[in-house]
């Protein structure tokens, strides 16, 4: 079972950036100071899940962990995949750096819930408020 990272996503307001930065089809690369000790256990199709205003709303999955540099320099860059998958939302409060996510932890994907029949302005604004 792959391992999973969280992190906040500074700065960004609703998934929609996302998927739209995601939608030009290249990988995303998120620069971070440490790299993960377990990165081989996250690169085995683990995902980057993404923590914006307070609530875990969509994951990346995570094609590569690499370091560059040395020493005080060394930078790790994870690349992720250009799509962004949406979650049940999951309160989290706020952390620096990213975290170590298990999978019992992490929440299901949207796509993966029968919403029956709500309507889509409905469920997006229950997303939105961090009840469904």
């Amino acid at each position: 079972m792959p391992l999973h990272m969280i992190k906040l996503c500074v700065g960004v307001s609703d998934v929609e950036w996302l998927e739209t930065r995601a939608a030009t089809g290249a990988p995303l690369i998120v620069h971070t100071r440490m790299t993960p000790k377990r990165a081989t256990e996250i690169e085995d199709g683990g995902s980057l899940y993404w923590v914006i205003k307070g609530v875990v709303l969509c994951r990346q999955p995570i094609l590569d962990i690499t370091t560059k540099g040395e020493g005080q320099t060394a930078r790790c860059e994870i690349t992720l995949a250009p799509e962004v998958i949406r979650t049940a939302p999951l309160a989290r409060r706020p952390f620096q750096g990213w975290r170590y996510f298990e999978p019992k932890d992490a929440p299901v994907d949207l796509s993966r819930i029968d919403a029956g029949d709500v309507p889509e302005d409905l469920a997006k604004e229950l997303r939105e408020l961090g009840v469904w």
